[in-house]
C-alpha cells in the first residue's frame, strides 16, 4: 500500500499578536537559535533576556504595527503562508492530491506540530519545503535542525525529505521577471534602477563555506539576463544588517542614498530571497528604505511585492514539490 505524502511549507515565523509578550517570545526563540547567533551560557542568557530582548521588543512591536493585517489580527507573513498552503493544496487536488500544511520555524504553528498533524492524517512520508530560494545555514539548515528534533520526539517518525533551494531554477527566475514586468505596467512612472535586495549575513559565515552569497549573485545574474538589465540598472544589495563584525555588502540604504546622490530619482526594489512579504520587506524596505531614498533626494520609490500567493507563486511551489517528489521516487 502506497504511503500518503504530506507537504509542509515552512517560513521563518512571526509573533502571534502585537502584545509585547508575544513579540518577546518570538524574539527569544529566534535569537536563541545557535544557527542565528552562535552564543550560549549563563552570561549570554542574562544579556539576551535582560538587555537585548527588552530593547528590541518595543522597536519590533512598533515595526509590526505599521504593517499588521488588522482585518485578520495577524502579520502578513502568517496570512500569506497560510494562503500559499491552501492554494497549493487546491492545485494538487485534481491529481489525487497531497496533504499540504504549513508551519513556522519560530513561533506557531511549530514545525513539530505540523509534522505531527500530517502523521495523524496518515502521512508516512513528509516533504518539508523551506521557503528560502537561496540556501543559508541560518535559514534552510535551521529548519533541518528543527525537523530532526521533531522527528526524534515521535514514536514512529515518517520518512522525511527536504525540498532543495531553487535559486537558479528557470521557473523561479521567470516568475520574478514576470512580477517585475507586471509591476512596471502598474506604475505611472518608469524606474531608472531596480535594486535586488537580499537579507544580509555576517561575512564570517560566508568565509566558513556558506554558499548564500554565491547563490544570491547567481539569482540576480539570471534575473538581469531575463529582463535585459545590467549591474548598473539592477544592482544587488543586502538589508537587515546585524550588529558586530563585517556583514555582506553593499547595504541597501547606503546604496539607495548613493543612487539619489548620483541623480537617480526613480527606484524600485525587489526582494528575491523572500517567498512572502513580511516585516523585512514591507516595513524595512517599503517604509524605512523608501524614506531614506527620498530624504537623500530621490523622488519615486516602489517595492515590488514578493511572489506571495499569486498564481505564478503557486505554480512555482507546485513545480518544486513535483520535482522533489520525482527525484525521491
Amino acid at each position: 500500500m502506497a504511503l500518503e505524502t504530506g507537504v509542509l511549507l515552512v517560513n521563518v515565523g512571526t509573533p502571534e499578536d502585537l502584545s509585547l509578550r508575544s513579540v518577546r517570545r518570538y524574539l527569544r526563540a529566534f535569537l536563541s537559535d545557535r544557527r542565528i547567533i552562535d552564543r550560549g551560557g549563563p552570561l549570554w542568557w542574562l544579556m539576551l533576556n535582560g538587555l537585548i530582548i527588552p530593547r528590541r521588543a518595543k522597536k519590533s512591536r512598533h515595526a509590526y504595527s505599521l504593517i499588521w493585517n488588522e482585518e485578520r489580527g495577524e502579520s502578513p507573513l502568517r496570512t500569506l503562508t497560510r494562503a500559499q498552503a491552501e492554494k497549493l493544496r487546491a492545485a494538487f487536488s485534481g491529481e489525487g492530491g497531497l496533504v499540504v500544511d504549513w508551519a513556522m520555524r519560530y513561533g506557531t504553528p511549530a514545525i513539530g506540530e505540523g509534522i505531527a498533524r500530517l502523521v495523524a492524517r496518515g502521512c508516512g512520508r513528509v516533504l518539508v519545503f523551506p521557503l528560502y530560494p537561496q540556501y543559508a545555514t541560518a535559514t534552510t539548515e535551521s529548519v533541518v535542525d528543527e525537523v530532526n528534533e521533531a522527528l526524534a520526539a515521535l514514536p514512529s517518525p515518517p520518512e522525511v525529505r527536504i525540498v532543495p533551494p531553487y535559486y537558479d531554477d528557470p521557473a523561479y527566475v521567470g516568475a520574478l521577471a514576470e512580477s517585475i514586468r507586471r509591476h512596471r505596467e502598474r506604475l505611472a512612472w518608469e524606474p531608472e534602477v531596480w535594486v535586488a535586495s537580499f537579507h544580509g549575513l555576517p561575512r564570517a559565515v560566508i568565509e566558513a563555506g556558506d554558499p548564500y552569497e554565491v547563490q544570491c549573485n547567481i539569482t540576480v545574474t539570471l534575473l538581469r539576463t531575463a529582463l535585459g538589465l545590467d549591474a548598473r540598472t539592477m544592482p544587488l544589495a543586502y538589508q537587515s544588517r546585524g550588529r558586530g563584525g563585517e556583514w555582506l555588502s553593499p547595504e541597501l540604504e547606503p546604496t539607495l542614498r548613493r543612487l539619489a546622490g548620483e541623480g537617480v530619482r526613480d527606484v524600485a526594489v525587489i526582494c528575491p530571497g523572500f517567498a512572502a512579504d513580511c516585516i523585512e520587506t514591507l516595513e524595512e524596505v517599503g517604509l524605512r528604505a523608501a524614506g531614506a531614498f527620498r530624504q537623500a533626494g530621490g523622488r519615486n520609490f516602489s517595492l515590488v511585492p514578493c511572489l506571495n500567493d499569486s498564481p505564478d507563486a503557486i505554480a512555482l511551489l507546485r513545480w518544486q514539490v513535483a520535482k522533489a517528489l520525482a527525484q525521491n521516487e
